[in-house]
């Protein structure tokens, strides 16, 4: 972008959301910083402010919807007030898997599904108003939505979609899925979302390449932890320090100006989505029923 504007970056505190917060900050945005309030949060917002950019940081746990509705209210807030640049770019980057899917939500949704899915969902939906043309959101994809080579030597399970009122249930299932499951939530958000948004938004799903060893094994078994660390020294698989970049380019660089209708970004390559990736039906069945449950938690609240 010639006019970077003001960046939200949810996760940014350590593998790629870090590293893609520093790249983005030699570019010289307005950034904010949405993550868990402390130490880390503050460290990485002191390293962006020496790379040149503003920096604001905004103390957010995503696996509460209220949380993520206050925090677009800031948001909301520093834009009316002039205080920031206009919103050009938000990165849904922040992430989680857990193998037990009766972990539940600060509002009752199955963990994983609740932080890689609804709160991004909550959080967009509360600033599409906010956004200055042209503007881009960027979520985070992976390809364990059908179990790639990489993911099943992990035994990470490929989705097993069901009505996501169902996915949101904290229940019973196979270690992995909900993260899965989540992934290819994103996939069909990413497409239904574009077509409901103004022409002004573009609307692209990175995926940063098999990363060993961060955020998706941290509850494997402890020897595929000690594969992942392993593998996560090979040439040519991904790293957070690798991939940062990256996604930093696709939120803000010129040569991805273009990419809309959820294109799926592998790194640097424009990649087709598996054909099951792409079904309006479930994807109009993913918005009804993604307003259900964040109206349902306000409701709570």
């Amino acid at each position: 972008m010639t006019e970077p504007g003001t960046v939200l970056i949810t996760g940014p505190t350590r593998n790629l959301g870090r590293h893609a917060a520093l790249a983005m900050a030699e570019r010289k945005p307005d950034l904010l910083l949405v993550g868990r309030p402390g130490r880390d949060l503050t460290a990485v917002a002191e390293e962006a402010r020496a790379r040149g950019a503003g920096v604001r940081e905004i103390g957010c746990d995503l696996s509460s919807l209220a949380d993520v509705r206050a925090a677009a209210a800031t948001v909301r807030d520093l834009l009316a007030s002039g205080a920031v640049r206009p919103l050009r770019a938000l990165v849904a980057n922040a992430g989680m898997s857990t193998g037990d899917t009766r972990h539940a939500s600060a509002d009752g949704y199955e963990l994983t599904f609740a932080v890689n899915y609804l709160a991004h969902a909550q959080l967009i939906g509360d600033l599409l108003g906010s956004f200055t043309a042209p503007a881009r959101i960027v979520l985070l994809g992976s390809n364990t939505y059908h179990a790639n080579f990489w993911r099943k030597l992990m035994k990470v399970p490929e989705a097993q979609w069901a009505d996501p009122v169902e996915l949101a249930r904290p229940a019973t299932g196979t270690p992995g899925v909900a993260y899965s499951n989540a992934k290819l939530a994103v996939l069909y958000y990413a497409h239904e979302l574009q077509r409901r948004v103004g022409d002004g938004i573009n609307v692209a799903v990175f995926e940063p390449g098999f990363m060993p060893g961060t955020a998706l094994g941290r509850n494997a078994p402890p020897a595929l932890q000690a594969m992942g660390r392993a593998m996560g020294r090979m040439p040519g698989v991904s790293t957070p320090q690798r991939s940062g970049p990256l996604l930093a380019a696709v939120a803000l660089d010129e040569k991805w100006a273009h990419l809309r209708d959820g294109a799926f970004v592998v790194k640097t390559k424009v990649t087709d989505v598996h054909p099951m990736a792409q079904d309006r039906d479930r994807e109009r069945r993913l918005w009804e029923a993604t307003a259900e449950l964040l109206a349902r938690s306000g409701a709570r609240g």
